[in-house]
């Protein structure tokens, strides 16, 4: 236990916390994770880095510290993919995907199509409910995070 806090403090605190100390603004930062966090966990793999590059220059937030939080996302992005396609598979009320360990055999049975098609299909259920579920998250972190480095900056100058 010890050493995976050593890790998230080498990998993630500290990279964070060296951003207050070059001028970054707390309530920036603070953003710029929970953007970071909110889009790490968006339910199409491989898309996040390049969602997260693109928020960064276009909102002219921190880069380094979205693609921090990003990556640190990487193990609840696999985590919240199926509850992602179940959420969208509720809203548009569609049966829910076949998708699990037992269901894999099956899915490549019916032959490469049909497991493209079900797959495209699920990950356009994921992203529907992510981008519901995203703009309101993005707020509640932001709100959170934001005394948290404010506080964190002010020991920094102390």
């Amino acid at each position: 236990m010890a050493q995976c806090r050593a890790v998230i403090r080498r990998r993630i605190a500290d990279p964070l916390l060296s951003l207050l100390t070059q001028g970054v603004a707390p309530e920036r930062l603070a953003l710029s994770v929970a953007v970071g966090i909110v889009v790490g966990n968006v339910p199409i793999l491989g898309l996040s880095t390049v969602l997260c590059v693109a928020i960064a220059l276009l909102f002219e937030l921190n880069l380094v510290a979205i693609q921090i939080a990003q990556a640190a996302m990487a193990p609840t992005q696999l985590l919240l993919l199926i509850p992602f396609v179940r959420l969208g598979d509720w809203l548009l009320r569609a049966p829910p995907q076949a998708l699990s360990l037992h269901a894999d055999p099956a899915l490549i049975a019916g032959g490469v199509g049909h497991a493209i098609a079900v797959l495209w299909r699920a990950m356009l259920h994921g992203a529907l409910a992510w981008l519901l579920v995203a703009p309101e998250a993005i707020f509640l972190l932001h709100k959170a995070l934001t005394p948290v480095f404010e506080r964190a900056a002010a020991a920094l100058r102390r």
